[in-house]
């Protein structure tokens, strides 16, 4: 099976933090929620800093939460995050999604939030989660949809920013709208009981546009999607700065609204 083939577009940059470890289960999985139990084995793929990994080691007292990422260095916050919880039941490593290193029906639950966007083969990701999720088990994921992304008032230098990271993202070897393709990706893998759904984040509030618009106007000049945006010949320097004060300029609006969509399946092995 062939490993990893894409680069995340975003890396690890304190401005891509800011986004991640406000995360929680309550609002990047609420559609998986309901179907946790006490006792379950539970593999969350991409785990990042760990957020969501700790809530869903919360919410299975009596089971056990194995959180993964494909980048090493990230996993030290995430077991940070988990001993200032107190959570005993967690553990995190290094994997790959297309070749996990885990014995087959090994986990009641296989999650990734965020993930096949970023992966080379999401489909054969899938199927690989489909093989260590045990028989009755359950495979979730959810992914955000830039294409769908909307935002109000809009400007060309909002629009470039959208353009721009697709295109990135793409260079890069995912797919920035996976959200409206996760059912058809998780029949392709093998999965025939889906529930399909989606979701929103919604930044209104003067506090959630500062917070939103600010980490993305550093992103698009700090991060290593800045780094990437450049060196793949996308953009040049005063491209990326005109996005980035566009996206002030946007959070200082007092009528200013952003939504991300997301697509989200719950897949029944």
């Amino acid at each position: 099976m062939p490993k990893e083939t894409a680069v995340y577009t975003h890396g690890h940059h304190e401005s891509v933090l800011r986004s991640h470890t406000w995360r929680t289960a309550a609002n990047s999985a609420a559609y998986l929620i309901g179907s946790l139990k006490p006792h379950m084995r539970v593999l969350d793929i991409g785990c990042g800093p760990g957020t969501i990994t700790a809530d869903l080691a919360a919410l299975v007292p009596d089971g056990h939460v194995t959180g993964v990422d494909h980048a090493p260095g990230i996993l030290d916050q995430a077991r940070a995050t988990a001993a200032e919880r107190g959570l005993d039941n967690v553990e995190f490593a290094v994997a790959d999604v297309h070749d996990l290193d885990y014995p087959d029906d090994s986990f009641c639950v296989v999650h990734a939030h965020q993930v096949l966007q970023h992966v080379g083969d999401p489909v054969r990701a899938l199927r690989e989660m489909r093989r260590v999720c045990e028989p009755g088990g359950i495979v979730a994921v959810r992914d955000s949809d830039y294409a769908a992304m909307t935002w109000y008032p809009n400007t060309p230098a909002m629009d470039d920013w959208l353009d721009l990271y697709r295109r990135v993202a793409r260079a890069n070897g995912g797919e920035p709208d996976a959200g409206r393709r996760l059912k058809s990706w998780a029949l392709e893998a093998g999965f025939t009981d889906i529930t399909a759904t989606a979701a929103t984040w919604c930044y209104a509030t003067e506090e959630e546009r500062a917070w939103w618009s600010g980490l993305w106007a550093d992103r698009t000049v700090a991060s290593a999607y800045a780094e990437r945006a450049v060196e793949g010949g996308h953009a040049d320097a005063a491209l990326l700065r005109t996005v980035s004060d566009a996206w002030r300029e946007w959070g200082e609006q007092e009528d200013a609204w952003f939504a991300v969509l997301h697509g989200e399946v719950l897949c029944r092995k």
